[in-house]
């Protein structure tokens, strides 16, 4: 189903920095009514409310907390397209001395605060008719070693967004999967990452994907090079007999 910006009222999970910040532009720029600033830290989206006044509304939210999850969601019963970007990165291999810990940490966040956001806004999203974007990786179709334990919790977020694709569709709303290559933010630079694409790119990426009616969005150019090696598997595989 196509979906577009216009009028619309999105959720962006981790909107203070780098990529969050990029899709709020995004979301403004082609014409959204109102964006909820979806942070830990409220203090930090300062900045975006004097620059864009009523048009953004900074909201608490921690992934990690069932009920901060479930009270963001009853406070924001208008909204129709939720984007949850939050996530975190560490270096961690599989022969790593922090790996269980690493691990431990990103699948609360990457996995669990997927399904705890998608559960929670639900019901909301099927009464508006919307939209449920998930920001997955590149490294959730592939491991790179120095950050396994990211990559393993990325193919699990991926995973159940195939899952959440099907049974969201039963109540007409749309899911688009997300999977940048390296991007210029804090979490790119720490994780090492050179030559890294700009968050725009991805975030112009969620506008035309949403309006495509497209499961999948690579962005970037590394992406894309993932996309053309992945497309043959993704069409006969991962959506093949899916609900549309």
């Amino acid at each position: 189903m196509s979906i577009s910006i216009e009028n619309k009222v999105a959720l962006v999970t981790g909107a203070n920095r780098g990529i969050g910040k990029a899709i709020v532009e995004s979301l403004l720029n082609h014409g959204a009514k109102k964006v909820y600033l979806a942070v830990r830290n409220m203090a930090s989206t300062k900045y975006m409310e004097e620059l864009y006044g009523d048009k953004v509304v900074t909201v608490k939210a921690d992934l990690t907390d069932h009920a901060s999850i479930l009270s963001l969601a009853e406070a924001t019963k208008d909204v129709s397209i939720v984007i949850n970007n939050a996530g975190i990165a560490k270096l961690a291999n599989p022969l790593s001395e922090n790996a269980e810990q690493s691990l431990n940490e990103e699948m609360e966040v990457n996995v669990y605060g997927l399904l705890r956001i998608a559960n929670a806004f639900a019901p909301t999203l099927a009464a508006n008719t919307g939209a449920l974007v998930q920001l997955n990786s590149v490294a959730s179709i592939k491991n790179f070693a120095d950050l396994s334990t990211y990559s393993a919790s990325k193919a699990a977020s991926y995973s159940l967004t195939q899952g959440l694709r099907e049974k969201l569709a039963e109540k007409g709303v749309t899911v688009l999967s997300v999977h940048p290559g390296p991007i210029a933010t804090d979490m790119g630079a720490a994780a090492g990452f050179e030559d890294t694409a700009s968050p725009s790119l991805v975030a112009e990426g969620i506008i035309e994907a949403l309006k495509a009616g497209e499961f999948h969005s690579f962005p970037d150019p590394m992406a894309k090079q993932f996309e053309a090696a992945y497309q043959s598997f993704a069409d006969n595989v991962v959506l093949a007999g899916a609900a549309a």
